[in-house]
């Protein structure tokens, strides 16, 4: 009796999360996916067109190809922030807290036109080099899948940097001195021990990069300036811009199962630095 009180009274807590969770997320889905096999006609006609519509093909393409690049620098970016911060002298440790924390609090829309500022034609950059007589003309920095990688990276590195800090925690140190004591070098000991210890941190890193990077919209749409369309701004387009409800319906339940499947390798293959670090 007594250990059945403590779930029922756990239970009774999450109902409100629980309630929230089904009216916020869940009705409205099922409600999204009622349009992909209803609008304009029944059947899976809208589905047939995400593998056939050369339009919807680009931008999948391009949504995985941009996805996959920030998510490599991403994680390399991260890996090197992170291993300061955990392993540094303490003002180093101090200065790494301080770059990861502050990303945090200003919001994706604020950096992105930040960015915006800096890249753009009349931007501080083109603006620096042509006074210094670098170019005569000014680079075409923005509008392009360069300017919405640049912008994707910065935001999505703080990201990666938790869970490869837990796994970086985690590790036996007396693995490490054991190497060490064997005559490895630093570099050795760095690639062949180290890294090695802390691969769940790096493929949690990545699916979580990789997951945010899928329904980006925000930094592409401005950044990208229309010209590097992924799938979240898609489904917008689809949704308000050029009606066409059945088909973005249908891209938003394929995004959605693709994050489902993501998470769910997330889960099984990088769990363990998500809830307390490699054992």
């Amino acid at each position: 009796m007594n250990g059945r009180t403590p779930a029922r009274t756990a239970l009774l807590l999450m109902l409100p999360l629980l309630a929230f969770l089904l009216f916020a997320y869940i009705v409205p889905f099922l409600g999204i996916a009622r349009w992909s096999v209803t609008e304009p006609e029944p059947g899976l006609t809208q589905y047939a067109k995400l593998g056939s519509d050369p339009l919807v093909q680009s931008v999948l393409l391009r949504t995985f190809r941009i996805g996959a690049i920030v998510t490599l620098f991403s994680v390399v970016a991260a890996y090197m922030i992170t291993y300061v911060w955990v392993r540094g002298k303490r003002w180093q440790r101090r200065l790494a807290a301080f770059c990861i924390l502050i990303p945090f609090w200003i919001s994706v829309l604020t950096r992105a036109f930040g960015w915006l500022a800096l890249l753009s034609n009349r931007g501080l950059l083109n603006t620096w080099l042509q006074a210094a007589g670098i170019v005569s003309q000014p680079l075409a920095l923005t509008g392009q899948e360069f300017s919405v990688i640049v912008g994707m990276v910065h935001f999505l590195i703080p990201f990666a940097v938790f869970p490869i800090a837990s796994s970086m925690r985690g590790l036996d140190e007396r693995v490490l001195l054991a190497a060490r004591g064997m005559g490895a070098s630093r570099l050795r000991l760095f690639w062949s021990v180290f890294v090695p210890m802390t691969l769940p941190g790096i493929a949690g890193a990545a699916l979580v990069v990789f997951v945010f990077a899928l329904g980006f919209f925000v930094t592409p749409a401005i950044l990208g300036g229309g010209r590097s369309v992924m799938m979240a701004e898609l489904v917008y387009i689809r949704m308000f811009q050029s009606p066409d409800w059945g088909l973005g319906a249908a891209l938003s339940v394929t995004m959605v199962a693709i994050v489902a499947l993501t998470m769910a390798l997330l889960f099984r293959y990088a769990k363990p630095a998500l809830v307390g670090g490699a054992k």
